[in-house]
C-alpha cells in the first residue's frame, strides 16, 4: 500500500508563518528573493517607475479620449488594471517637460553672433560708414560686449584677452576709416563711454550686493544675496548680446525648467482645494479631488507631449512633403481645441451637475487656476533668472 506524503510546505523567510500566495499573510514580506541577477533588478526598476505592462493600455486611450472615466473607474473602487494617478501624472510630466526643455534648445535667442561673426559684421560696417560720427557711434556699439567682458569676474583671463584682441581689431578698422574720411584717428587708450539711460539702474547692476533682512537667519540672507548677484550678472550679460546674450538665456531657462517639475507638483494640491471649495456641496473628500487633479494634469502633460513630438515630426516631414505637414499641423490644432473640451465634460461628468452651473463654475475654476498658475510660474521664472 503506497503511502501519501505530504507536500512541501513554503514558510515566510520572516516570520516562518506558512505561505499562501505569494505574499506573507502575516507579515506582508513577498516571497520573491532580493538576491537575483541584475537584469531583474532593471525589470523591477521599470515596473516601479512606468508599470508599462498591460495597464498602460487600459489606462491611456479612455484618458485622452473618454473625459472623467478613468476618475470615476478610482471612485467605484475599480483601480487594478489602472497605472495609479500619481505615477501616471509624475511619469508623463517629467517626459513633456524634457521633450519641450529639448524643443526650446533647438530655439536661438538673441543674436546668438561670436566674436569672429561681430568681427567681420564690424570692419564691413565701418567702410559703409559715411561720416567720422558715425564710424565712432559704430565704434562703440560694436564694442558694447567686448568691454563689458573687461570686467567682469567670471570671464577667465585667456578670455579677456581674446577680447582685448577683438577691441584692437575694431579700433584699426575705425582708424582706417576715419583717415579715409580726413579725421583724427581713435586714441590708443580710449573708453567708450555708452550713454544709453542707463544711469542709476546700471550702477545697482553693477554695484556690491548685499542683503540684510533682519527676521531672516544669516544663511538666508546669504543665499537671498547669492541668488540677487546671478540675477544681476545674468541681465549684464543678456544686455551684452551676442553669445554671451544666447549663454545667459540658456542658464536661465534651465534654471527655470530645474524648479518646473516642483512648481507643478506643489500646483496639484492647490487645484484640489479650488475645486474643494468650488464643490463644497458635493459632499466629496479632499482625496478625491487630488485624483481628479492628477487625472487632469496627467491629460494635459500627454496632450502637451504629443503635440511637441507632433512638432518634431513636422519640422522633418514639411519640407519633402508639404502635405502631410499640413495634416499634422491640422492635427495639433485639433490636440490644441480638444483639451479645453476634455476638461470642460470632465468636470461635467466627475461632479454631475447641469449644463449652466457647470459652465460657470469651469469659467471661475479656470480662471482662478490661471492666475495661480501665473503667479507660481512667475515664481519659477525668478528663480530661473537667479541660476
Amino acid at each position: 500500500m503506497n503511502e501519501l506524503k505530504p507536500s512541501p510546505v513554503l514558510l515566510c523567510a520572516n516570520c516562518t508563518a506558512q505561505m499562501m500566495g505569494e505574499f506573507c499573510h502575516e507579515c506582508g514580506q513577498s516571497i520573491k528573493s532580493v538576491i537575483r541577477p541584475v537584469s531583474h533588478m532593471l525589470e523591477d526598476a521599470g515596473d516601479l517607475f512606468f508599470h508599462l505592462d498591460e495597464r498602460i493600455v487600459h489606462t491611456l486611450p479612455p484618458l485622452y479620449l473618454k473625459p472623467g472615466f478613468l476618475t470615476l473607474e478610482y471612485f467605484s473602487g475599480r483601480r487594478v488594471r489602472y497605472i495609479a494617478p500619481f505615477r501616471l501624472m509624475f511619469v508623463f510630466g517629467l517626459l513633456a517637460l524634457f521633450f519641450v526643455h529639448l524643443a526650446l534648445d533647438n530655439t536661438h535667442f538673441g543674436s546668438g553672433k561670436g566674436v569672429r561673426a561681430v568681427e567681420a559684421d564690424s570692419i564691413s560696417g565701418f567702410a559703409a560708414a559715411k561720416t567720422p560720427d558715425e564710424v565712432k557711434t559704430l565704434y562703440a556699439d560694436q564694442t558694447r560686449e567686448l568691454n563689458d567682458t573687461r570686467d567682469d569676474p567670471a570671464v577667465r583671463d585667456l578670455g579677456r584677452m581674446g577680447r582685448a584682441f577683438s577691441v584692437d581689431l575694431m579700433r584699426t578698422a575705425a582708424n582706417a576709416r576715419l583717415a579715409e574720411l580726413k579725421a583724427p584717428p581713435l586714441p590708443a587708450d580710449a573708453v567708450v563711454v555708452h550713454t544709453d539711460g542707463g544711469g542709476d539702474g546700471d550702477a545697482w547692476l553693477r554695484g556690491a550686493t548685499e542683503v540684510r533682512i533682519g527676521w531672516l537667519p544669516a544663511i538666508a540672507n546669504r543665499r537671498l544675496g547669492d541668488a540677487l548677484a546671478h540675477f544681476k550678472a545674468n541681465i549684464i550679460q543678456f544686455e551684452a548680446g551676442g553669445e554671451r546674450r544666447s549663454e545667459a538665456v540658456r542658464r536661465m531657462v534651465e534654471g527655470f525648467f530645474g524648479v518646473l517639475p516642483q512648481t507643478m507638483f506643489f500646483m496639484l494640491p492647490v487645484f484640489a482645494l479650488v475645486l474643494k471649495v468650488f464643490y463644497l456641496r458635493r459632499r466629496r473628500l479632499y482625496m478625491e479631488h487630488i485624483i481628479v487633479a492628477l487625472h487632469s494634469h496627467a491629460f494635459i502633460f500627454i496632450s502637451l507631449l504629443g503635440l511637441v513630438l507632433l512638432g518634431f515630426a513636422r519640422s522633418a516631414v514639411a519640407p519633402h512633403a508639404a502635405l502631410a505637414g499640413s495634416a499634422i499641423g491640422l492635427l495639433q490644432v485639433a490636440m490644441w481645441v480638444w483639451i479645453p473640451l476634455y476638461l470642460l465634460v470632465m468636470q461635467k461628468r466627475v461632479y454631475r451637475q447641469g449644463w449652466p452651473m457647470t459652465l460657470v463654475k469651469y469659467w471661475l475654476v479656470g480662471s482662478l487656476y490661471f492666475w495661480l498658475l501665473l503667479f507660481a510660474l512667475t515664481v519659477a521664472a525668478a528663480i530661473g533668472l537667479a541660476h
